[in-house]
């Protein structure tokens, strides 16, 4: 692993760390590079409604992250990035065990970067099924005059 790479993916996975949600959520950091993430987890009880699919917005939640994650890491190091707008599409419910949510950046501004995303089932006896895709955009986000980088 290069040096860039490995400064992209200690930046993501601190990052990662501190979002309370997606440990929530049971979620992990799978990989990272510039320009691309994946976040692997698992259908959980408590994350369904009431057909016993996960949740609608636990499926945004996750694959805006992947999202935001992507972009981030191709941001300097002194910026952040914050979800602007997103586009979701439901292709199948979500009723199985293992999923992995991808988010790639299509391309980098200075202001907004725009990103795709999708979910996809992660069993290795199963030929994969997209559950959902994403249409993200993130504004960059510079720190003001005296505060830490976002």
């Amino acid at each position: 692993m290069s040096d860039s790479e490995r400064l992209v993916l200690e930046r993501v996975e601190a990052t990662f760390n501190r979002q309370r949600v997606m440990e929530t959520f049971g979620v992990k950091l799978l990989k990272a590079e510039a320009g691309l993430v994946e976040l692997g987890f698992s259908h959980a009880q408590a994350l369904t409604q009431q057909h016993g699919f996960l949740h609608a917005g636990v499926l945004t939640a996750v694959v805006d992250s992947a999202c935001g994650f992507a972009a981030l890491s191709v941001m300097p190091p002194d910026a952040g990035v914050l979800s602007i707008e997103f586009k979701m599409n439901l292709l199948s419910p979500a009723r199985y065990q293992r999923y992995r949510a991808v988010g790639r950046v299509v391309k980098a501004g200075r202001t907004v970067v725009v990103c795709q995303g999708e979910i996809v089932t992660n069993d290795e006896t199963q030929p994969p099924v997209t559950v959902a895709i994403m249409t993200a955009s993130m504004m960059v986000v510079q720190p003001r005059a005296g505060e830490p980088a976002p």
